[in-house]
């Protein structure tokens, strides 16, 4: 083996140890404030719902399902007093919160309970702009718990007491390249924050929570 395959093996080593520990240390550092018991979750007055599309080629998304599940159930069982349903607003065709809101109407949550934000982009623009936007510094954050990791720890660098509520885990080959995806973006979180200092693509005006004022579509 000539001298620059080594130094290419070497090289990939090195890269699949680092993001080995970027992920063991994410997944250990906020492994106490994620819950996956109804009972045991402590009260917060607002649960943020992280976005993905309600459908797949295969049809329902159940990433999608578990996180209205598990949204619906903080609500009723008085785990939370308000939803934000956070996520893309790419096009007139695809709009991730009017479609979280719906759903949760339809299991019978009132509509001015729930807070659209639509500049949900990306997960750290959503962490952040429940702080900057909707003046949250508790808060709890609704997805699977891959997902939670990311996103608490992302709130807790910014000053957020995040915790995070667990969505039922998905089985099966759909789950297995969502997780492989989160390996990576695990590794883009450390970039954008210690490396890059990125913010969200939009702010914009303030939203109280709680008050009839809201985002408007």
């Amino acid at each position: 083996m000539n001298k620059y395959l080594k130094l290419g093996a070497i090289g990939i080593v090195i890269t699949v140890i680092i993001i080995s520990i970027i992920n063991v240390y994410t997944g250990v550092s906020t492994d106490k404030y994620l819950y996956s018991d109804i009972e045991k979750i402590p009260s917060n007055d607002v649960g943020m719902v992280l976005g993905t599309s309600k459908y797949t080629i295969g049809g329902l998304n159940l990433y999608f399902k578990k996180r209205m599940d598990a949204a619906e159930m903080l609500y009723k069982r008085g785990k939370i007093r308000y939803i934000i349903v956070s996520g893309d607003n790419a096009h007139m065709s695809y709009n991730e919160p009017i479609t979280m809101q719906k759903e949760l109407m339809e299991r019978g949550i009132p509509e001015d309970k729930i807070y659209l934000d639509y500049a949900g982009f990306r997960t750290l623009d959503s962490v952040v702009r429940a702080k900057e936007i909707f003046g949250q510094s508790k808060i709890t954050i609704i997805s699977q718990k891959f997902h939670n990791e990311r996103a608490v720890y992302i709130a807790r660098r910014r000053g957020i007491e995040a915790i995070g509520y667990n969505a039922g885990k998905i089985i099966g080959i759909n789950s297995v390249k969502t997780n492989v995806r989160e390996y990576f973006a695990k590794v883009a979180m450390f970039l954008d924050i210690y490396l890059l200092n990125k913010q969200p693509k939009f702010l914009g005006e303030k939203i109280v929570i709680g008050n009839e004022t809201k985002i408007k579509n």
